[in-house]
């Protein structure tokens, strides 16, 4: 295996530079510029690595920032400003506060009060992971919530499995599987909901802010964002629970014991908590009424970024303690920060600069509108699809860094809001079900043993197909009242 992935490495790394000499030698011959000629060259390029992953995601996000300049595109100030976009500094700020969250624990002490409040049956303990799940996947990643949440779902079905008879084997059978996808479905559909949930809405909501000077807020994201979360989160449970993998059991003897023991474990909370969690808040309350406090002070001096750089930056100025000068966190915290994934938004946002600069967007937006009209909805729908389909096969953050600026040309061209057709994208972005491949939670959870590649296939087709309904319904309805 090692040997054949080895192999497809170096095609992927020869491939890359051959295809944009092939692109760079053709497309010279055909009537279009110079510029979008190179664009499209390193495109083909940029993509292949993406795809083949034959150099890391984020180095390939580095090279526009080198061809640029070699290739009279930019000025090297030029191709470097984007790396550097304020978009790029609400993640950071939010990654810090993440981090905070996850060195004193404070996600897994929510989690488990969550698991216990929704009591110990089958169906109670799979809804109480996947409500915990979610809320967690909504600010921090959903690799790091589904790593936290696997050992503890392990536990349970570790303590069900030797309290089960025999009897009710297939039972238990069920309630393994679904408890294991719960897990993972919820661990990316979390990140629905909020800005900074997943990669693919803070790329969104750059490129809508980049090249329309458009402010997508962190409330009116949420508006749209929470609702579709929590429904698509409710059909996975239903699809889950009661028509793949019902389990029908009763109350699991000995999962409060357990519960209760991993809180005791946790302890009081901590003052280093307690702190924490003020900051967090604090900064979700700023980030949900930032556009009402603007308004009230008549000023738009409050903005997503800062207050998020201004959350992270009170992690590592909140002393835990004055005596040993001890702070919620030090720089050495910041090697946890996936510094690639700011890497790779800057290179995202160059070659979409590149793509607006060559006119590349909106010629594929006027191509678009000569084929006709096309409602809407029926664009929804179609370029959702697309979106999810390709996310179970590429990273999703590959896949929105080259999708969206295309899905812009399109709504250029047919003069509809971009957000009405970029929004739905992002989100579809993250609906990646049906794979161990597709997305890390997917393939975290897989190797738990309790799920076959057949369950997770079956339980994904038709998860994605009420994803792609409440996701187009989301956005007739809700967006278009807040965008159209």
């Amino acid at each position: 295996m090692a040997s054949v992935f080895s192999k497809n490495k170096v095609i992927g790394l020869l491939l890359g530079p051959a295809l944009f000499i092939i692109f760079y030698f053709l497309l010279s011959q055909t009537e279009l510029t110079y510029k979008a000629v190179v664009i499209l060259s390193l495109g083909a390029w940029m993509v292949t690595w993406w795809v083949t992953e034959a150099a890391p995601i984020p180095v390939t996000a580095l090279l526009p920032m080198i061809l640029f300049p070699l290739f009279s595109l930019a000025t090297a100030r030029e191709a470097a400003a984007p790396y550097g976009d304020s978009i790029i500094f609400l993640f950071m700020g939010g990654f810090m506060i993440a981090l905070g969250l996850e060195k004193h624990n404070l996600h897994q002490r929510i989690a488990l009060n969550l698991i216990r409040l929704t009591g110990t049956s089958g169906n109670g303990i799979i809804m109480g992971f996947m409500l915990s799940t979610a809320l967690i996947s909504m600010w921090i990643s959903n690799t790091a919530t589904a790593v936290m949440m696997l050992p503890i779902a392990s536990s349970v079905t570790s303590l069900l499995k030797k309290e089960i008879s025999e009897v009710d084997k297939p039972k238990f059978d069920r309630f393994a599987t679904g408890l294991m996808l719960s897990i993972a479905y919820a661990a990316s559909i979390g990140g629905i909901a909020t800005i900074i949930g997943t990669p693919p809405n803070v790329v969104t909501v750059g490129f809508i802010k980049r090249f329309y000077d458009q402010d997508v807020s962190f409330a009116t994201w949420m508006v749209i964002g929470i609702p579709l979360m929590l429904t698509i989160l409710a059909s996975c449970y239903i699809i889950i629970t009661r028509i793949l993998y019902p389990s029908r059991l009763k109350s699991i003897e000995g999962s409060n014991e357990l519960i209760s023991g991993k809180l005791a474990e946790l302890g009081a909370i901590s003052k280093e908590e307690k702190r924490v969690l003020v900051i967090f808040a604090v900064t979700c309350f700023f980030w949900i009424f930032r556009q009402n406090l603007n308004a009230l002070i008549g000023s738009n001096l409050l903005d997503d970024t800062t207050i998020a750089m201004t959350g992270g930056i009170l992690m590592f100025i909140t002393p835990i303690d004055l005596k040993s000068a001890s702070f919620i966190l030090d720089w050495s915290d910041m090697k946890n920060l996936p510094w690639g994934i700011l890497l790779l938004f800057g290179g995202g946002l160059c070659l979409a600069q590149g793509m607006e600069d060559a006119g590349l967007v909106q010629m594929v937006g006027d191509q678009i509108s000569k084929q006709g009209t096309m409602s809407t909805g029926t664009l929804v729908v179609a370029l959702s699809g697309i979106s999810m389909f390709l996310t179970e096969l590429m990273s999703n953050v590959a896949l929105t860094t080259i999708f969206v600026p295309v899905v812009l040309g399109i709504a250029d061209g047919l003069n509809i809001s971009p957000i009405i057709l970029a929004m739905p994208v992002s989100f579809a972005a993250s609906c990646a079900f049906m794979m161990p491949i597709s997305t890390p939670p997917n393939a975290i959870l897989f190797a738990s043993g309790y799920i076959s590649v057949k369950q997770m296939m079956k339980a994904g087709v038709l998860l994605n197909l009420f994803s792609l309904i409440l996701i187009s319904i989301a956005m007739l309805t809700i967006g278009m009242y807040l965008y159209a």
